[in-house]
């Protein structure tokens, strides 16, 4: 459906289900992070973060 009504560009290659995502104590999410994380760079863990386990749990999946 989405191919059909949006295009081949906004159809999805791969879905991932994770328990969380990493976010900050005060509940924002750390796209900066996983986008650096992503592109290949070693991003330190930001001393905002409130489950650090979370980042890491997604790490294999933002390199791969």
């Amino acid at each position: 459906m989405i191919r059909d009504r949006i295009g081949p560009i906004a159809t999805l290659s791969r879905l991932d289900i994770v328990p969380g995502l990493p976010k900050t104590r005060s509940g924002k999410i750390l796209r900066k992070t996983m986008r650096g994380i992503a592109d290949g760079r070693d991003e330190p863990v930001p001393s905002t973060i409130d489950d650090p386990a979370a980042l890491d749990a997604l790490r294999p999946l933002l390199l791969g």
